[in-house]
């Protein structure tokens, strides 16, 4: 279950072994709470089915969503290798699947297997690159921009050149997390219609994906075969052969 996650999936598998052996399966319901910021960390998650809402709070109390996780993810490794208190809190904010490996462990891993490190190494510079990615956006493109992208990034067919669905995250989440303020959002969606935005409550649809992509500034994502399983349907496939398995089925 952990193999397709980042960093673990470049682990030995002796070493793979030794961290699930010491990893915990918890399911929790929306709004729980995980670690809150300024704690010393005791747990690394990773993220199996569901989402995770990262949060950061000023000097006065304000707080903001810093990034939405999905499947596939795990946070915050840097703080768990260091021993350094959290920079920022996590709560769920849907029904989650999630796996709890030891803060000790994961240390003593890779304090003894230098190939472990540098696999823990890779992970940590991918979620700094995501982090800069955010930062560089909210710097340079306006709000419209930035929806704009992440509308984008809910487009599940590359080639497609319309397509539907449904906001996975509440409105009222997604405007912290693009760095503006709800009023701000709504100018946003109404600046892309325009690009061929509709939007009836938390349902959208794309009429001119090129066009958007054009305005956003957006790179279209490779093509994947449509053979090959996504980490996340990986994770609850695996989750249900063990469940199958602990029951005798």
């Amino acid at each position: 279950m952990l193999r397709p996650v980042p960093g673990f999936a470049q682990l030995d598998s002796e070493s793979l072994e030794q961290v699930a052996s010491g990893g915990l399966l918890a399911e929790t319901g929306a709004g729980q709470v995980l670690f809150r910021e300024r704690t010393l960390p005791d747990s690394l998650y990773v993220l199996l089915d569901g989402q995770v809402s990262l949060t950061g709070t000023s000097a006065d109390a304000s707080s903001t969503v810093i990034d939405v996780l999905g499947p596939g993810s795990s946070f915050v490794l840097a703080n768990v290798l260091t021993d350094e208190p959290y920079l920022m809190g996590a709560h769920t904010i849907a029904d989650s699947l999630l796996v709890r490996i030891g803060a000790e462990p994961m240390r003593q891993l890779v304090g003894t297997r230098p190939a472990a490190a540098m696999a823990m190494m890779r992970a940590m510079s991918t979620e700094l690159s995501n982090m800069m990615r955010q930062v560089v956006d909210l710097k340079v493109r306006i709000a419209a921009q930035r929806l704009g992208t992440y509308l984008l990034s809910q487009v599940k067919e590359p080639a497609a050149e319309r397509a539907e669905f449904r906001l996975p995250v509440p409105k009222g989440l997604l405007a912290p997390w693009l760095g503006c303020r709800a009023e701000n959002l709504s100018r946003a969606f109404l600046a892309l219609r325009s690009y061929g935005v509709e939007t009836h409550g938390s349902r959208v649809v794309l009429h001119d994906i090129a066009r958007l992509r054009g305005y956003a500034g957006a790179i279209q994502a490779p093509t994947v075969s449509d053979t090959t399983a996504r980490p996340e349907t990986e994770f609850v496939d695996a989750f249900r052969l063990r469940s199958r398995r602990s029951r005798g089925d």
